[in-house]
C-alpha cells in the first residue's frame, strides 16, 4: 500500500484534535518524572489563577525588575515523549536521511521552567514536513504498523503560519513538523519571503529568545543558538533575538505576543522592547498590517491566562490602548480623557475583589470550561465598565449600538455572543445597583412595589424583594454573579468609600458588600430562578379569560403571572388561575362603579 496522503486545507481559525498530555517517564539517557495526570486540553482555573496569583492584588501599575527564574539544567522526558522521539529517530536511520530532528520553541522553554508541554513542533533541516511525514508512513507500512493521515497546514500569515505545516499522529499524539526557514519582510507587509535556514537562522527570526530554544533529539541536548535564550530565562526577561524595533517592523503581532509571554510568566520586558512597541511607526503598523481577528486572539489569550491585568497595564503604559481596542468614529459622549486609565484600573479592581472572594464567583458547577469562560467575559466587563454609557450610531441598523460591543465585534472580531453578554452584564449591574441597596438594608420598598403592581396585582410588602430580584436574575441567568460584581465595583457608593478607605480596606468593603447580597439572594432562594418553569403557560391563561387567540394582553398577563409566582414560590397552578379570577371580578366591579 502507498503511503497515504490526506491534504487538510485548512479554514482560517479551525483547531486540529487536542494533544494528550503524556505518561510518566523513565529514560536511560534523560532524567525521570512521575506525572499521574489526564490526557487531553487543560483549561485555567478560576481556583486556581486567582489562588496562584496575588501580585496584581496590590494597587498601580506594576514595578518589574528583573528577577531570578529556576531553569532546569535538562530536559526531563516523559515515557511518551522518549518514545515518540526513539520513532522519528528509527525513521531517520532506516532511511539513512541524515535528518537532523530538532523540537523548537515553546515546548523547550516549559520543559526548562518544570513545567508540562504537549505542543511538540519538530524542526527539519533538510525536508519539508510533509516529505517527512510521508517517510515516517513508508516507515509505519514495513513493521505492520496502520499508516496515518498527514495534515497539512497551509501558509496563512493572518494565523500566524508563514511556512506550510505538516502535522500527523506519532503514537497518539499530534506532532507537527516543519522544516527549518530564514525570512525576509516586505515593505507594508507582514508576510515573509521564506527560505530554507539553518538552525541558527531559524532561531534568530524568531519572535523572542525565550522561543528560540531548540531540544535536539538526535543529541538531547538543549541548543542555545542565539546565545541569550536561556539567560533570558533565567532572568525572567522577555527580548527579541534581533533588535526589536526591526523585529516588530517585520512583524508588529510580535508586540502582542510580547505583552501575552511577559503576563504568561510575570517575565519583565526589556527596556529596548518597550522602547521599540512605543515607537509611533510600530503602532501605526500594528493597526494597519495586522488583521483584527489576529489581535483580537492574543487579546482573548491574554484574558484566559494567569496575568491578564499586567497585559493590560503593559498595553496601556506602552501607549497602545487605542490601537488594540479601537473605537468607532463619534461615539457618544466623546471619548474622555484618561479613558485607557480608568478601563485598567477597572479590570485590576475587578481581578483584586474575584481573587479575594474566589472560585464560587464562577460558579458554573464542576465544568472547568464554564468557570473559564464566565473568568474571561467578566473581565471584558470589568474593562469596559468606563465605557457602558457610551454609544455610536451604527450605519447599518440606524440604531444606538454601545461601544463596548462595537469593540468586542469589529476591534477585536470576538464572538457576538460575547458583545452581548458583556452589554448584558453592564445592563443588570445598573439594575442591580438599586437592589443592592434593597437587599442589604430596611430600605424603603414603596417605590419598588409601585412599580412592580398594576390595578390586578398586588404584590405582598415582605415580597417585593424577592420579586425584584427574581427578575433581574431571570434576565442576566448565570451570570448574575458577574452583574453583581460589576455592579459593586462601579456603582457611586463604591466611588466614594474607594475615596475615603486605603486600597486594602476598599477591596475588604466591596468583598463583604458582594458576601452579603450573595447571601441575600441564595436566601431568597433565587439561584437558579431563571430555570423556574411558569405555573401558568400562555395556553392556560387564554383557557382562564376565555379567549382563542393570544396578543399582547396575553403577554401582560404571563408577565402578571411570574410575578404573582415569584411572590408565592409555593404557589400551585389552581391558586394562580383563583388569583386572575379574584383579580378580575374586582376589576370589572370597580369599572362597572365608575
Amino acid at each position: 500500500m502507498p503511503p497515504r496522503l490526506l491534504l487538510f486545507l485548512l479554514p482560517r481559525g479551525s483547531l486540529l484534535p487536542p494533544l494528550r498530555r503524556p505518561s510518566p517517564a523513565l529514560s536511560p539517557l534523560i532524567r525521570r518524572i512521575p506525572s499521574n495526570k489526564p490526557p487531553g486540553y487543560f483549561f485555567l482555573s478560576p481556583v486556581r489563577a486567582f489562588s496562584g496569583y496575588s501580585g496584581m492584588a496590590a494597587a498601580g501599575s506594576p514595578e518589574q525588575q528583573p528577577r531570578s527564574v529556576v531553569v532546569k539544567e535538562t530536559v526531563e522526558l516523559t515515557e511518551k515523549e522518549e518514545q515518540i522521539f526513539r520513532r522519528l529517530l528509527d525513521v531517520v536511520r532506516h532511511f539513512g536521511l541524515g535528518t537532523q530532528l530538532r523540537v523548537a520553541g515553546g515546548w523547550v522553554r516549559d520543559k526548562l521552567l518544570g513545567k508540562d508541554s504537549a505542543d511538540i513542533d519538530v524542526a527539519l533541516d533538510n525536508m519539508t514536513g510533509q516529505n517527512f511525514c510521508e517517510k515516517v508512513n513508508e516507515y509505519l507500512e514495513l513493521i505492520g504498523e496502520e499508516q496515518k493521515g498527514i495534515g497539512v497546514i497551509q501558509c496563512n500569515p493572518d494565523q500566524s503560519k508563514h511556512l506550510e505545516t505538516a502535522r500527523m499522529l506519532i503514537l497518539d499524539i499530534w506532532i507537527d513538523f516543519v522544516n527549518l526557514r530564514s525570512e525576509t519582510y516586505a515593505e507594508n507587509s507582514r508576510i515573509p519571503t521564506m527560505e530554507v535556514g539553518t538552525a541558527k537562522a531559524d532561531a534568530y527570526r524568531r519572535d523572542l529568545t525565550i522561543n528560540s530554544l531548540f531540544f535536539n533529539i538526535n543529541n538531547n541536548s538543549v541548543e542555545d543558538l542565539t546565545g541569550r535564550g536561556i539567560e533570558d530565562l533565567k532572568k525572567g526577561l522577555i527580548v527579541t533575538p534581533l533588535p526589536a524595533k526591526a523585529t516588530f517592523l517585520d512583524d508588529p503581532l510580535r508586540v502582542l505576543r510580547a505583552i501575552r509571554f511577559a503576563a504568561r510568566f510575570n517575565f519583565t520586558l526589556a527596556e529596548d522592547l518597550k522602547e521599540a512597541a512605543s515607537d509611533e511607526r510600530v503602532k501605526s503598523e500594528l493597526g494597519s498590517k495586522i488583521s483584527r481577528e489576529r489581535i483580537g486572539h492574543e487579546i482573548d489569550l491574554m484574558m484566559s491566562d494567569k496575568h491578564p491585568v499586567k497585559a493590560m497595564y503593559d498595553i496601556r503604559d506602552l501607549g497602545l490602548f487605542y490601537v488594540v481596542f479601537s473605537f468607532p468614529e463619534n461615539s457618544n459622549p466623546p471619548v474622555f480623557d484618561k479613558c485607557d486609565w480608568q478601563c485598567v484600573s477597572h479590570i485590576e479592581a475587578a481581578w483584586n475583589l474575584a481573587y479575594s472572594i474566589g472560585s464560587s464567583v464562577f460558579n458554573s458547577g464542576s465544568d472547568p470550561k464554564l468557570q473559564d469562560e464566565q473568568r474571561r467575559l467578566y473581565l471584558y466587563s470589568a474593562l469596559f465598565v468606563p465605557l457602558r454609557n457610551m454609544f455610536y450610531l451604527d450605519r447599518r441598523s440606524k440604531r444606538q449600538v454601545p461601544v463596548s460591543s462595537y469593540i468586542i465585534k469589529h476591534s477585536l472580531k470576538l464572538k457576538g455572543s460575547d458583545a452581548e453578554t458583556v452589554v448584558n452584564i453592564h445592563a443588570a449591574s445598573e439594575k442591580f445597583a438599586e437592589l443592592v441597596h434593597l437587599l442589604e438594608s430596611s430600605f424603603d420598598v414603596r417605590t419598588f412595589k409601585e412599580k412592580l403592581e398594576d390595578e390586578y396585582l398586588e404584590i405582598p410588602t415582605d415580597s417585593v424583594k424577592r420579586v425584584c430580584a427574581g427578575l433581574i436574575l431571570r434576565e442576566i441567568k448565570d451570570f448574575w454573579r458577574l452583574a453583581l460584581l460589576v455592579s459593586i465595583l462601579s456603582n457611586p457608593e463604591a466611588e466614594n468609600a474607594a475615596g475615603i478607605l486605603n486600597k486594602q480596606d476598599e477591596l475588604h468593603w466591596r468583598k463583604e458588600k458582594y458576601i452579603r447580597v450573595e447571601r441575600a439572594i441564595t436566601d431568597l432562594d433565587l439561584d437558579g430562578v431563571w430555570k423556574l418553569k411558569p405555573v401558568l403557560d400562555g395556553k392556560s391563561i387564554m383557557g382562564v379569560m376565555q379567549v382563542k387567540s393570544g396578543g399582547p394582553l396575553i403577554g401582560k398577563w404571563q408577565q402578571r403571572a411570574l410575578k404573582w409566582q415569584l411572590a408565592h414560590p409555593n404557589g400551585t397552578m389552581d391558586e394562580c388561575i383563583e388569583w386572575m379570577k379574584q383579580s378580575q371580578s374586582k376589576r370589572q366591579k370597580v369599572e362597572s362603579s365608575t
